[in-house]
């Protein structure tokens, strides 16, 4: 294949600018204008430059830590990239991304990731986006070669391969993970074999070679198209510089190595092929030094711009939340939890053709505890989708597909599973938002059943809400009643931002009353499920119940409870429990999680920092032992708190 010599021009100009905005990056960093750090692409210019002039401007790409020459081959600019390692508010993400995590989604560069391997599921979450509307973009997805031992690589790959998503896994092996060798750590005859595995095509190019790796990822990009699925690309090439410019390691190459690679320089090798096709040195010097002018304004672009304030890492965090109103009448049919659930799933999916349902089981067979039934019948399989057992792999694709513009509802079987996929629910879902500077949405809801009561044991009965409360970008939903759950559920998906919303599986036979007609419940509102002036508790999903029940019983003895459900733990309803706090002067709060660090912990220290004078007694909390869940019935029943419980903790404050 020949390019012309318009294309060969553009290729160069594309991997000088990528050259000299490194370059210039290592000076600035020594200068102390880049903070923090920065990897530098320095050598590997031909496999960013030729594989993206492969796309058009509506393709989506995902990067890796080692970035700048992904993002400035797909078209970002140089100066708000510059502006974005000097920690600038013109950055890409207004100085609070910083180097590994430039994105620009106008461009359709769907960020840099400072975890190995984590893009690739996001990738996939954008190609599954492209499949749904029915268009023909694709996605390249640049990892590494350290990035090949990840597991979620071979999640991201099984997952492309068997739903035939339109995606390019690009390799670049540059021979290094930081410092050890991949001949040390990487079996088998090449990365790019490992593709015969899932039945896809796999090739292995020259990476410094621009013409070879245009043409092999043009043929990739055209069998995405067609809609005949990924690519495996490995292109062999080579960092100029350490990990780092900030890593200041001991020497872990030889000389002679360095120079060997070195003398392979893609940008020379170009140049070359530019002079045998007529190509003068004076046009080669105009195209070099309009990257040098763009470089200079660019580093004074950034010299000029602001230091991001307080308020603008703050207002970051979340996007606003979804509006509701709560509807006056709570009557309707009694409906079990699961079947309210079920209800609102079939309400938003009816409401919005965006979002979409996965999850291991949840559509031939409506899911385990039956929450889906009925969504494959009504929607299709391709809106309800079972997955391959890869929670890290299916989740993270609901990432992306989120950041690509669908609403997801990724259900996670178990919610102790979720334990496997944590990097995409707190590095990635949780912190896109923010580290793009407070401009994407993430509009993705999480669900699965947590808790014990069923006899499941230590690995499928944890309640976890507190792991998730303590990280700043999800949302975190806890209903106890059928009503609660489907309005909140329903909020849940019509939200811009990651929601974690967690069924208790004790409660999804649970009946009470339940509007037929739609409706939502806004976040941060909690609920009074008994009034009274002794004392308040705050009970959560299967101690709510219990409370309730406790409250009943103390009435009997003169004591007035009034029991508060948060329903939505992040957001918090503050204002509500400090107000039933400074009625009753008196607080328990009660959680099935096991005490210690518990959220428990998180209402107590609210209550005393803003109320202390208010109370009449010591906070007290109920919680599971601090034991794994058993799996002995009785023993579970010693375990879990019982209406007992609370009403002897309810008793210990007279």
């Amino acid at each position: 294949m020949k390019l012309e010599v318009q294309q060969l021009e553009s290729l160069y100009t594309t991997m000088i600018k990528i050259r000299r905005f490194d370059e210039r990056t290592a000076e600035l960093f020594l200068q102390g204008l880049v903070k923090g750090t920065a990897h530098s692409y320095v050598g590997e210019e031909a496999v960013a430059a030729a594989a993206c002039a492969n796309l058009r401007a509506d393709d989506y790409i995902v990067g890796t830590h080692r970035g700048h020459g992904h993002c400035l081959a797909k078209g970002a600019r140089v100066d708000r990239m510059m502006a974005e390692l000097f920690g600038r508010v013109d950055g890409y993400c207004r100085g609070l991304g910083g180097s590994m995590h430039i994105a620009a989604l106008d461009l359709n560069i769907l960020g840099c990731n400072g975890i190995v391997a984590a893009g690739l599921p996001i990738g996939n979450g954008a190609a599954l986006a492209a499949r749904l509307r029915k268009t023909d973009r694709v996605v390249i997805a640049f990892f590494g070669d350290g990035a090949s031992s990840q597991g979620v690589v071979h999640e991201s790959l099984n997952l492309a391969a068997v739903w035939k998503l339109p995606i390019i896994f690009l390799c670049e092996n540059n021979q290094y993970a930081l410092s050890t060798s991949s001949k040390r750590t990487i079996a088998g005859e090449s990365i790019a074999a490992r593709a015969a595995g899932y039945g896809i095509p796999g090739v292995r190019v020259d990476g410094n070679d621009v013409m070879g790796v245009y043409e092999a990822v043009q043929r990739a990009v055209a069998r995405a198209r067609a809609g005949d699925g990924p690519t495996l690309v490995e292109a062999l090439t080579y960092r100029w510089s350490g990990h780092s410019m900030r890593a200041n390691l001991p020497d872990y190459r030889t000389k002679d190595e360095e120079r060997e690679w070195m003398e392979r320089d893609p940008i020379a090798r170009l140049r070359g092929e530019m002079d045998r096709r007529g190509v003068s040195v004076m046009r080669l010097k105009e195209l070099e030094e309009s990257v040098e002018l763009e470089m200079d304004r660019a580093v004074a672009f950034a010299t000029a711009s602001a230091e991001p304030t307080v308020d603008v890492m703050e207002s970051s965090v979340y996007a606003p939340h979804a509006k509701a109103s709560e509807p006056h009448d709570r009557s309707g049919p009694e409906r079990t939890m699961a079947e309210a659930i079920n209800e609102a799933l079939h309400g938003e999916m009816t409401r919005d053709e965006r979002v979409f349902v996965m999850g291991e089981d949840v559509s031939l067979i409506g899911g385990i505890f039956g929450v889906t039934r009925g969504l494959r019948e009504k929607f299709g399989e391709d809106r309800v989708r079972d997955t391959p057992i890869s929670e890290a792999g299916f989740l993270g694709a609901g990432v992306g597909a989120a950041i690509a513009g669908l609403r997801p509802i990724v259900e996670i079987q178990i919610w102790d599973f979720i334990a496997v996929a944590m990097d995409q629910v707190v590095n990635q879902a949780a912190k896109f938002r923010y580290m793009l500077g407070g401009g994407p949405t993430v509009p993705l809801v999480i669900r699965g059943p947590q808790g014990g009561g069923i006899r499941l044991a230590a690995q499928h009965s944890q309640c976890l809400e507190a792991w998730f409360a303590h990280v700043p970008g999800l949302v975190v939903v806890a209903p106890s009643t059928p009503y609660d759950a489907k309005g909140l559920l329903a909020s849940a998906i019509r939200d811009d931002n990651p929601v974690i919303f967690l069924e208790h599986k004790a409660l999804y036979a649970a009946k009470g009353p339940v509007p037929a007609d739609p409706y939502a419940i806004p976040l941060g509102t909690a609920d009074v499920k008994r009034e009274g002036s002794d004392v308040t508790v705050v009970a959560t999903q299967a101690m709510v119940s219990r409370a309730l029940a406790a409250a009943a019983d103390l009435e009997k003895e003169g004591v007035s409870v009034e029991v508060i459900d948060p329903r939505t733990l992040v957001p918090l309803d503050e204002a509500a429990i400090l107000a039933s706090v400074r009625k009753t002067h008196r607080l328990v709060v009660a959680h099935e999680a096991v005490k210690r660090s518990g959220f428990g912990a998180e209402l107590a220290a609210l209550v005393a920092e803003k109320a202390l004078d208010d109370l009449d007694a010591p906070i007290v909390r109920v919680g599971a032992r601090a034991v794994p869940m058993p799996y002995n019935d009785g023993l579970e029943r010693a375990a879990i708190p019982t209406q007992v419980d609370i009403a002897d903790a309810i008793r210990s404050l007279f």
